[in-house]
């Protein structure tokens, strides 16, 4: 199995207790992370919605679409928990742990920018996503530790996300642009500074791995 992003909240006592009570009714790690894609895919539908919604409706679209960003998030961290911990890990477990966050990345993205009434720009916001963990794979197979480095790793794509999603219910706009559209900026800017540290980094492993061979 690849390398873990470290997160905090895998030590606490309740998502140990869920993790295991997870593992003892034989829920598979494989299928919380395609569960994770259902929610991001319900993510970006409510963010897709809340734009051609207003008032009491929208405000609900939104607040979906915040719940869905984490119960995304919650199934990246119990997959791993299951499959680690409660050692139910499955031969293709690399794949789903991995090919899902890509999908769930675009629908959300997409949904965001389709949200703000930017498609585009949440098209862009899905490459860059999909770009910070190209870059970490492939360093990866090169033999590089796993870089989760940011500024916009995947706990703060989501944060920035589901951040919007909450405050649009009470701001719908600074200097006459939404916050969903600022999300958006926010996003590809910072995912951008991530791709080119990424990036230096497994340029700089690759020079000095091959001086070694010298």
């Amino acid at each position: 199995m690849s390398e873990r992003r470290p997160i905090a909240s895998r030590h606490t006592k309740l998502a140990v207790r869920v993790a295991w009570a997870l593992a003892e009714r034989g829920v598979a790690p494989n299928l919380i992370s395609q569960c994770s894609m259902v929610f991001a895919a319900l993510a970006g539908l409510a963010f897709w919605f809340s734009g051609m919604t207003e008032g009491f409706l929208s405000v609900i679209c939104l607040l979906g679409a915040a719940l869905g960003c984490q119960l995304r998030l919650l199934c990246n961290l119990f997959d791993g928990m299951v499959a680690v911990e409660g050692k139910r890990g499955a031969a293709d477990g690399p794949f789903w742990n991995e090919a899902p966050d890509r999908v769930a990345d675009t629908f959300i993205m997409v949904g965001l920018g389709l949200g703000a009434g930017h498609l585009s720009l949440g098209w862009a916001a899905a490459a860059l996503a999909i770009a910070t963990a190209y870059v970490r794979e492939l360093g990866s197979a090169q033999g590089q530790s796993a870089d989760f480095r940011g500024p916009m790793a995947k706990p703060q794509r989501m944060a920035v996300t589901t951040a919007s999603a909450v405050l649009s219910t009470v701001i719908p706009a600074i200097f006459g642009w939404s916050l969903l559209y600022l999300a958006l900026w926010i996003i590809v800017l910072g995912s951008s500074i991530t791709v080119l540290r990424r990036s230096y980094g497994l340029v700089g492993f690759l020079r000095a791995a091959s001086k070694g061979t010298e």
